[in-house]
Protein backbone atom coordinates (compact mmCIF):
# COMPACT_ATOMS: atom_id res chain seq x y z
CA UNK A 1 0.00 0.00 0.00
CA UNK A 2 2.94 2.31 0.99
CA UNK A 3 5.20 1.59 -1.80
CA UNK A 4 3.70 2.81 -5.53
CA UNK A 5 4.61 0.75 -8.40
CA UNK A 6 5.59 2.40 -11.93
CA UNK A 7 1.67 1.82 -12.56
CA UNK A 8 0.67 3.60 -9.77
CA UNK A 9 3.26 6.49 -9.81
CA UNK A 10 1.93 7.06 -13.33
CA UNK A 11 -1.53 7.29 -12.21
CA UNK A 12 -0.76 10.05 -9.66
CA UNK A 13 1.57 11.99 -12.02
CA UNK A 14 -1.40 12.09 -14.85
CA UNK A 15 -3.51 13.70 -12.03
CA UNK A 16 -0.75 16.18 -11.33
CA UNK A 17 -0.30 17.00 -14.76
CA UNK A 18 -3.80 17.51 -15.39
CA UNK A 19 -4.16 19.65 -12.19
CA UNK A 20 -0.76 21.70 -13.00
CA UNK A 21 -1.98 22.81 -16.50
CA UNK A 22 -5.75 22.93 -16.06
CA UNK A 23 -6.54 23.35 -12.75
CA UNK A 24 -4.17 25.72 -11.06
CA UNK A 25 -3.34 28.70 -13.35
CA UNK A 26 -6.91 29.35 -13.45
CA UNK A 27 -8.06 28.49 -9.81
CA UNK A 28 -8.09 31.60 -8.74
CA UNK A 29 -9.97 33.65 -11.69
CA UNK A 30 -12.77 31.27 -11.42
CA UNK A 31 -12.97 31.48 -7.55
CA UNK A 32 -13.30 35.35 -8.32
CA UNK A 33 -15.59 34.93 -11.04
CA UNK A 34 -17.64 32.19 -9.83
CA UNK A 35 -16.81 30.11 -12.60
CA UNK A 36 -17.69 26.65 -13.59
CA UNK A 37 -14.97 25.50 -16.22
CA UNK A 38 -17.12 23.05 -18.20
CA UNK A 39 -14.36 23.28 -20.99
CA UNK A 40 -12.06 21.97 -18.77
CA UNK A 41 -14.14 19.56 -17.21
CA UNK A 42 -14.44 18.45 -20.99
CA UNK A 43 -10.75 17.43 -21.05
CA UNK A 44 -11.09 15.50 -17.86
CA UNK A 45 -12.96 12.73 -19.42
CA UNK A 46 -10.53 11.64 -22.33
CA UNK A 47 -7.63 11.15 -19.61
CA UNK A 48 -9.70 8.95 -17.51
CA UNK A 49 -11.30 11.21 -14.84
CA UNK A 50 -14.67 10.90 -15.49
CA UNK A 51 -15.59 7.17 -14.42
CA UNK A 52 -12.30 6.14 -12.74
CA UNK A 53 -13.21 3.28 -10.74
CA UNK A 54 -16.06 2.45 -13.16
CA UNK A 55 -15.75 -0.82 -15.74
CA UNK A 56 -13.86 -0.54 -18.73
CA UNK A 57 -16.77 -1.79 -21.03
CA UNK A 58 -19.05 1.37 -20.45
CA UNK A 59 -15.98 4.05 -20.71
CA UNK A 60 -14.20 3.94 -17.16
CA UNK A 61 -11.04 3.51 -16.24
CA UNK A 62 -11.85 0.45 -14.00
CA UNK A 63 -9.35 1.37 -10.95
CA UNK A 64 -9.32 0.78 -7.68
CA UNK A 65 -10.16 3.76 -4.56
CA UNK A 66 -6.99 3.29 -3.32
CA UNK A 67 -6.03 5.02 -6.94
CA UNK A 68 -9.26 7.23 -6.50
CA UNK A 69 -7.76 8.75 -3.36
CA UNK A 70 -4.23 9.52 -4.97
CA UNK A 71 -5.93 11.10 -7.49
CA UNK A 72 -8.05 13.30 -6.18
CA UNK A 73 -5.16 14.49 -4.02
CA UNK A 74 -2.77 15.35 -6.76
CA UNK A 75 -6.47 17.32 -8.61
CA UNK A 76 -7.16 19.41 -5.53
CA UNK A 77 -3.44 20.61 -4.87
CA UNK A 78 -4.49 22.53 -8.30
CA UNK A 79 -8.09 23.72 -7.20
CA UNK A 80 -10.15 21.55 -4.35
CA UNK A 81 -13.85 23.02 -5.84
CA UNK A 82 -12.94 21.43 -9.21
CA UNK A 83 -11.45 18.35 -7.80
CA UNK A 84 -14.49 17.84 -5.28
CA UNK A 85 -16.99 18.27 -8.34
CA UNK A 86 -15.10 16.01 -10.21
CA UNK A 87 -15.56 13.78 -7.02
CA UNK A 88 -19.25 14.02 -7.02
CA UNK A 89 -19.41 12.79 -10.62
CA UNK A 90 -17.59 10.51 -10.39
CA UNK A 91 -19.54 8.92 -7.13
CA UNK A 92 -22.90 9.55 -9.35
CA UNK A 93 -21.18 7.62 -12.55
CA UNK A 94 -20.41 4.88 -10.55
CA UNK A 95 -23.61 4.38 -9.05
CA UNK A 96 -25.43 3.69 -12.19
CA UNK A 97 -22.74 1.35 -12.94
CA UNK A 98 -22.90 -0.64 -10.00
CA UNK A 99 -26.37 -0.47 -9.83
CA UNK A 100 -27.65 -0.17 -13.23
CA UNK A 101 -29.37 -2.55 -15.52
CA UNK A 102 -27.00 -3.19 -18.62
CA UNK A 103 -29.80 -1.06 -20.55
CA UNK A 104 -28.60 1.53 -18.22
CA UNK A 105 -25.15 1.29 -17.83
CA UNK A 106 -24.97 1.50 -21.81
CA UNK A 107 -27.09 4.40 -21.88
CA UNK A 108 -25.68 6.91 -19.88
CA UNK A 109 -22.27 5.63 -17.88
CA UNK A 110 -20.45 6.09 -21.58
CA UNK A 111 -21.14 9.96 -21.87
CA UNK A 112 -19.94 10.54 -18.33
CA UNK A 113 -17.31 8.55 -18.10
CA UNK A 114 -16.61 10.97 -20.92
CA UNK A 115 -17.79 13.89 -19.27
CA UNK A 116 -19.83 15.26 -22.07
CA UNK A 117 -22.92 14.44 -19.66
CA UNK A 118 -22.23 15.91 -16.13
CA UNK A 119 -23.72 14.28 -13.52
CA UNK A 120 -24.39 15.04 -9.84
CA UNK A 121 -25.89 13.07 -6.68
CA UNK A 122 -29.07 14.41 -5.47
CA UNK A 123 -30.09 13.41 -1.95
CA UNK A 124 -29.88 16.18 0.85
CA UNK A 125 -33.14 18.06 1.09
CA UNK A 126 -34.40 21.38 2.28
CA UNK A 127 -34.80 20.64 6.41
CA UNK A 128 -33.32 17.57 5.82
CA UNK A 129 -29.89 17.23 6.22
CA UNK A 130 -28.00 14.80 8.43
CA UNK A 131 -31.28 12.71 8.67
CA UNK A 132 -31.32 11.62 5.25
CA UNK A 133 -33.67 9.22 5.86
CA UNK A 134 -36.40 11.83 6.22
CA UNK A 135 -36.70 12.65 2.80
CA UNK A 136 -39.79 13.68 1.28
CA UNK A 137 -39.55 14.23 -2.12
CA UNK A 138 -42.28 11.93 -3.78
CA UNK A 139 -42.10 9.45 -6.33
CA UNK A 140 -45.78 8.37 -7.23
CA UNK A 141 -46.22 5.92 -9.65
CA UNK A 142 -48.36 6.51 -12.86
CA UNK A 143 -48.46 3.79 -15.34
CA UNK A 144 -44.61 3.64 -16.67
CA UNK A 145 -43.71 6.82 -15.23
CA UNK A 146 -43.12 7.96 -11.65
CA UNK A 147 -44.06 11.72 -10.72
CA UNK A 148 -41.80 13.51 -8.83
CA UNK A 149 -42.87 16.21 -6.14
CA UNK A 150 -40.29 18.08 -3.83
CA UNK A 151 -36.99 19.95 -3.89
CA UNK A 152 -33.46 19.40 -2.86
CA UNK A 153 -30.82 21.42 -1.80
CA UNK A 154 -27.08 21.75 -2.02
CA UNK A 155 -26.87 20.16 -4.96
CA UNK A 156 -23.32 20.53 -6.94
CA UNK A 157 -23.51 21.00 -10.76
CA UNK A 158 -26.93 21.93 -10.75
CA UNK A 159 -28.03 24.27 -13.60
CA UNK A 160 -24.83 23.54 -15.84
CA UNK A 161 -25.11 19.22 -15.72
CA UNK A 162 -27.08 16.62 -17.93
CA UNK A 163 -28.30 13.84 -15.29
CA UNK A 164 -28.72 13.69 -11.41
CA UNK A 165 -28.76 10.18 -9.52
CA UNK A 166 -31.72 11.18 -7.31
CA UNK A 167 -33.29 9.71 -4.27
CA UNK A 168 -36.74 10.29 -3.66
CA UNK A 169 -40.00 8.43 -1.52
CA UNK A 170 -41.61 5.85 -3.15
CA UNK A 171 -42.84 4.05 -0.13
CA UNK A 172 -43.00 3.94 3.88
CA UNK A 173 -41.70 6.68 5.86
CA UNK A 174 -38.03 5.76 6.59
CA UNK A 175 -35.13 4.52 4.77
CA UNK A 176 -37.09 1.42 3.36
CA UNK A 177 -39.54 3.81 1.74
CA UNK A 178 -36.53 5.32 -0.59
CA UNK A 179 -35.65 4.87 -4.29
CA UNK A 180 -33.10 5.84 -6.47
CA UNK A 181 -34.06 7.70 -10.16
CA UNK A 182 -31.54 8.78 -12.93
CA UNK A 183 -33.47 11.58 -13.51
CA UNK A 184 -32.08 13.81 -16.81
CA UNK A 185 -31.36 17.61 -15.41
CA UNK A 186 -33.72 18.59 -19.27
CA UNK A 187 -36.98 16.52 -17.56
CA UNK A 188 -39.85 18.62 -17.92
CA UNK A 189 -41.34 19.88 -14.31
CA UNK A 190 -37.33 20.23 -12.90
CA UNK A 191 -36.38 23.85 -12.41
CA UNK A 192 -33.05 25.04 -10.41
CA UNK A 193 -32.89 28.03 -8.28
CA UNK A 194 -30.37 30.43 -8.23
CA UNK A 195 -27.21 30.18 -7.69
CA UNK A 196 -26.17 29.50 -3.65
CA UNK A 197 -23.68 32.68 -2.86
CA UNK A 198 -21.23 30.29 -0.40
CA UNK A 199 -18.32 30.95 1.63
CA UNK A 200 -15.81 28.70 -1.08
CA UNK A 201 -16.41 26.19 -3.73
CA UNK A 202 -17.20 29.28 -6.05
CA UNK A 203 -15.80 27.41 -9.19
CA UNK A 204 -18.93 24.76 -9.07
CA UNK A 205 -22.42 26.31 -8.77
CA UNK A 206 -24.60 24.84 -5.83
CA UNK A 207 -28.39 25.55 -6.17
CA UNK A 208 -31.92 23.62 -5.18
CA UNK A 209 -33.30 21.43 -7.70
CA UNK A 210 -37.23 21.73 -7.72
CA UNK A 211 -39.68 19.57 -8.81
CA UNK A 212 -43.20 19.82 -10.27
CA UNK A 213 -45.10 17.03 -11.24
CA UNK A 214 -41.85 15.97 -13.29
CA UNK A 215 -42.57 12.42 -14.92
CA UNK A 216 -39.27 9.74 -14.96
CA UNK A 217 -39.75 6.86 -16.81
CA UNK A 218 -39.53 3.70 -14.24
CA UNK A 219 -37.17 2.35 -16.59
CA UNK A 220 -34.73 4.94 -14.89
CA UNK A 221 -35.13 3.40 -11.07
CA UNK A 222 -31.55 1.73 -10.06
CA UNK A 223 -32.24 -1.47 -8.12
CA UNK A 224 -35.97 -2.01 -6.90
CA UNK A 225 -38.27 0.19 -4.83
CA UNK A 226 -36.99 0.84 -1.07
CA UNK A 227 -33.27 0.28 -2.24
CA UNK A 228 -32.21 3.58 -3.21
CA UNK A 229 -30.85 4.55 0.49
CA UNK A 230 -28.72 1.49 0.99
CA UNK A 231 -27.28 2.55 -2.81
CA UNK A 232 -27.05 6.34 -1.72
CA UNK A 233 -25.14 5.17 1.19
CA UNK A 234 -22.77 2.76 -0.61
CA UNK A 235 -22.06 5.49 -2.65
CA UNK A 236 -21.20 8.13 -0.03
CA UNK A 237 -18.22 5.78 1.30
CA UNK A 238 -16.60 6.33 -1.79
CA UNK A 239 -17.31 9.53 -1.44
CA UNK A 240 -16.32 10.51 1.86
CA UNK A 241 -13.00 9.01 0.96
CA UNK A 242 -12.41 11.16 -2.51
CA UNK A 243 -13.68 14.35 -0.46
CA UNK A 244 -11.07 13.32 2.59
CA UNK A 245 -8.38 13.10 -0.46
CA UNK A 246 -9.58 16.26 -1.40
CA UNK A 247 -8.53 18.24 1.83
CA UNK A 248 -5.49 16.48 2.07
CA UNK A 249 -4.20 17.40 -1.50
CA UNK A 250 -5.28 21.47 -0.70
CA UNK A 251 -3.87 21.02 2.63
CA UNK A 252 -0.36 19.87 1.18
CA UNK A 253 -0.51 23.00 -1.69
CA UNK A 254 -1.24 24.88 1.44
CA UNK A 255 2.41 23.40 3.14
CA UNK A 256 4.19 23.90 -0.14
CA UNK A 257 3.30 27.43 -0.56
CA UNK A 258 4.19 27.85 3.05
CA UNK A 259 7.60 26.12 3.21
CA UNK A 260 9.61 28.50 0.64
CA UNK A 261 7.92 31.80 2.08
CA UNK A 262 9.37 30.86 5.61
CA UNK A 263 12.80 30.13 3.84
CA UNK A 264 12.35 33.69 2.12
CA UNK A 265 10.86 36.05 4.50
CA UNK A 266 13.20 37.54 7.07
CA UNK A 267 12.62 38.99 10.44
CA UNK A 268 14.10 39.75 13.44
CA UNK A 269 17.59 39.58 11.29
CA UNK A 270 16.90 36.28 9.99
CA UNK A 271 14.34 34.29 7.64
CA UNK A 272 11.65 32.78 9.22
CA UNK A 273 12.45 29.17 8.65
CA UNK A 274 14.90 29.55 11.21
CA UNK A 275 12.19 30.16 13.82
CA UNK A 276 12.03 26.97 16.20
CA UNK A 277 8.37 27.50 16.92
CA UNK A 278 7.66 27.59 13.29
CA UNK A 279 9.41 24.88 12.41
CA UNK A 280 7.63 23.07 15.29
CA UNK A 281 4.59 24.40 13.42
CA UNK A 282 5.56 23.24 10.31
CA UNK A 283 6.48 20.05 11.58
CA UNK A 284 3.04 19.50 12.89
CA UNK A 285 1.54 20.60 9.39
CA UNK A 286 3.77 17.25 7.60
CA UNK A 287 2.91 15.13 10.39
CA UNK A 288 -0.85 15.53 10.63
CA UNK A 289 -0.98 15.52 6.53
CA UNK A 290 0.73 12.66 6.41
CA UNK A 291 -1.27 10.82 9.22
CA UNK A 292 -4.43 11.83 7.63
CA UNK A 293 -3.20 10.26 4.28
CA UNK A 294 -2.17 6.66 5.86
CA UNK A 295 -5.68 6.43 7.23
CA UNK A 296 -7.40 7.40 4.02
CA UNK A 297 -5.21 4.77 2.05
CA UNK A 298 -5.78 2.10 4.71
CA UNK A 299 -9.34 3.13 4.46
CA UNK A 300 -9.57 2.61 0.34
CA UNK A 301 -7.98 -0.45 0.64
CA UNK A 302 -10.82 -1.68 3.26
CA UNK A 303 -13.45 -0.64 0.33
CA UNK A 304 -11.73 -1.95 -1.86
CA UNK A 305 -11.77 -5.20 -0.07
CA UNK A 306 -15.10 -4.78 0.89
CA UNK A 307 -13.67 -5.53 3.98
CA UNK A 308 -16.19 -5.66 7.31
CA UNK A 309 -15.17 -2.52 8.99
CA UNK A 310 -15.18 -0.56 5.19
CA UNK A 311 -18.19 2.09 6.61
CA UNK A 312 -16.23 2.45 10.00
CA UNK A 313 -13.20 3.44 8.14
CA UNK A 314 -14.43 5.46 6.02
CA UNK A 315 -15.90 7.81 8.34
CA UNK A 316 -12.78 7.54 10.53
CA UNK A 317 -10.95 8.93 7.18
CA UNK A 318 -13.21 11.09 6.16
CA UNK A 319 -13.75 12.99 9.50
CA UNK A 320 -9.90 12.92 10.64
CA UNK A 321 -8.78 14.39 6.57
CA UNK A 322 -10.71 17.08 6.10
CA UNK A 323 -10.25 18.14 9.98
CA UNK A 324 -6.69 17.72 9.33
CA UNK A 325 -6.80 19.38 6.07
CA UNK A 326 -8.60 22.44 6.93
CA UNK A 327 -6.10 23.09 9.98
CA UNK A 328 -3.33 22.83 8.43
CA UNK A 329 -4.31 25.01 5.69
CA UNK A 330 -5.62 27.47 8.40
CA UNK A 331 -1.90 27.27 9.82
CA UNK A 332 -0.44 28.04 6.58
CA UNK A 333 -2.56 31.12 5.94
CA UNK A 334 -1.44 31.92 9.79
CA UNK A 335 2.05 31.67 8.64
CA UNK A 336 1.75 33.84 5.78
CA UNK A 337 0.73 36.47 8.13
CA UNK A 338 -1.54 39.48 6.44
CA UNK A 339 -0.17 38.15 2.97
CA UNK A 340 -2.23 34.85 3.70
CA UNK A 341 -5.40 36.54 3.55
CA UNK A 342 -4.83 38.11 0.16
CA UNK A 343 -6.59 36.51 -2.75
CA UNK A 344 -3.32 36.56 -4.57
CA UNK A 345 -1.72 34.48 -2.23
CA UNK A 346 -4.16 31.83 -2.68
CA UNK A 347 -4.30 30.55 1.07
CA UNK A 348 -7.40 32.33 1.75
CA UNK A 349 -9.08 30.04 -0.97
CA UNK A 350 -7.90 26.71 -0.63
CA UNK A 351 -8.87 27.35 3.22
CA UNK A 352 -12.43 28.53 2.18
CA UNK A 353 -12.97 26.01 0.15
CA UNK A 354 -11.60 23.10 2.42
CA UNK A 355 -14.09 24.45 4.79
CA UNK A 356 -16.84 22.50 3.66
CA UNK A 357 -15.60 19.19 3.25
CA UNK A 358 -16.21 19.30 7.22
CA UNK A 359 -19.50 19.60 6.79
CA UNK A 360 -20.77 17.52 3.34
CA UNK A 361 -21.07 13.59 2.25
CA UNK A 362 -22.08 13.23 5.92
CA UNK A 363 -21.22 15.96 8.22
CA UNK A 364 -17.96 14.80 10.70
CA UNK A 365 -19.88 14.96 13.73
CA UNK A 366 -22.16 11.83 11.81
CA UNK A 367 -19.09 10.79 10.75
CA UNK A 368 -18.63 9.98 14.74
CA UNK A 369 -21.94 8.78 15.32
CA UNK A 370 -21.34 5.85 12.43
CA UNK A 371 -17.72 4.93 14.57
CA UNK A 372 -19.43 5.05 17.74
CA UNK A 373 -22.25 2.83 16.75
CA UNK A 374 -19.81 0.36 15.79
CA UNK A 375 -17.74 0.10 18.70
CA UNK A 376 -21.30 0.24 21.53
CA UNK A 377 -23.46 -2.07 19.03
CA UNK A 378 -26.02 0.79 19.20
CA UNK A 379 -28.63 0.67 16.54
Amino acid sequence: MFTLNDDERAIGETARQFADEFLAPNALEWDERKHFPVDVLRKAGPVGLGGIYVREDVGGSQLRRLDAVRIFEELATGCPAVAAYISIHNMATWMIDAYGTEEQRHRWVPGMASMELLGSYALTEPGVGSDAAALSTKAVRDGDDYVLTGAKQFISGAGANDVYVMMVRTGQEGARGISALIVPADTPGLTVGPNERKMGWNAQPTRQVILEDARVPVANRLGAEGEGFAIAMNGLNGGRLNIAACSVGGAQAALDKTVPYLAERHAFGKPLARNEALQFDLADMRTELEAARTLLWRAAAALDAGAPDKVELCAMAKRFATDAGFEVANKALQLHGGYGYLHEYGLEKIVRDLRVHQILEGTNEIMRVVVARTLTGAA
